[in-house]
């Protein structure tokens, strides 16, 4: 398949490798084109714009930090918008706001072209090992189109509706559970270890009884072994999360008590160690909290 793929982050370039590595006919463009270099050397071309990304492709893939970002790789005269063929489809990965989802849908709609939303979960080493977890939501004929460029870099294929935004509000879901049972373990952990029980021995435990989950594994161990830096999922894209969760809670009026309580252990971890700690380095604030 003719793709083109923009974004070429921790998570995007991982992506973009497993496509190549699937034999499609791969694309890309970054913003620093350095970034394409690893790319180039598997069999990927450099694309001079998203326009030309997105020239006489079947499908375009963007994976970007944020809302502004895609809206920048969208729109111009050298954005992926004007080299889109009408009728060709444009998947995009990203975690952002359902408003902004909804409103790109409307935008390729008017411009002849494709749309669906097909957020991840995993960090950048399940990218690596094509081990994400795929949330789609779009019409059943995009999905189709796209799955087999799906099935090269997850494991599963989660569809969610036919209204693309359902996938990224799914998306924000999951991603504020992600942190909420960062912080439940990072508070359990300071507990124990001020009370004389080391972190790991306590991480043994919930392992071996009830909690044994993904999430407890991955972030448990992060925690206990400290390993914030570098960072798989840096703090302020978990900010932006937080913000936009927030955003679709007020839109539906949902009450998220604990959605302020993580946005401002973030923003805590943010001031005190920097931009480039991992967003579950709020482990390290609640520990400083309680003294440790």
């Amino acid at each position: 398949m003719r793709i083109g793929f923009i974004g070429l982050g921790h998570m995007g370039a991982a992506i973009a490798a497993n496509l190549a590595k699937a034999k499609h006919e791969v694309a890309v463009w970054n913003r620093s084109a350095d970034k394409a270099r690893p790319l180039l050397e598997a069999g990927a071309t450099l694309a001079r714009s998203p326009r030309d990304a997105a020239a006489g492709k079947d499908v375009v893939l963007t994976m970007l930090a944020d809302d502004s970002a895609l809206e920048a790789v969208l729109r111009g005269e050298d954005g992926l918008l004007a080299g889109l063929p009408a009728g060709a489809l444009h998947v995009s990965m990203s975690t952002i706001a359902v408003a902004t989802a909804d409103r790109l849908s409307a935008l390729h709609a008017e411009h002849r072209q494709r749309y669906l939303s097909a957020p991840v979960f995993g960090r950048p080493e399940a990218a690596a090992a094509a081990k994400l977890f795929i949330v789609a939501a779009g019409a059943a004929q995009d999905i189709t189109t796209a799955t087999p460029l799906f099935e090269a870099v997850g494991q599963r294929v989660f569809q969610v509706g036919d209204k693309p935004s359902a996938a990224n509000l799914v998306k924000l879901c999951g991603n504020f559970m992600i942190l909420s049972a960062v912080e439940t373990m990072a508070e359990a952990m300071t507990l124990a270890e001020k009370g004389g029980v080391p972190k790991a021995k306590l991480f043994e435990v919930i392992i071996g009884t009830l909690f044994d989950a993904p999430v407890y594994r991955t972030y448990g161990a992060i925690l206990v072994e400290q390993r914030f830096r570098p960072a798989g999922f840096a703090a302020p894209l978990g900010l932006k999360d937080m913000r936009l969760v927030g955003q679709a809670a007020e839109a539906q009026r949902v009450p998220m008590p604990l959605l302020s309580l993580l946005r401002d252990h973030l923003l805590e971890t943010l001031a005190k160690e920097g931009e480039d700690i991992d967003w579950s380095g709020i482990g390290r604030t609640i520990a400083r909290n309680a003294g440790l």
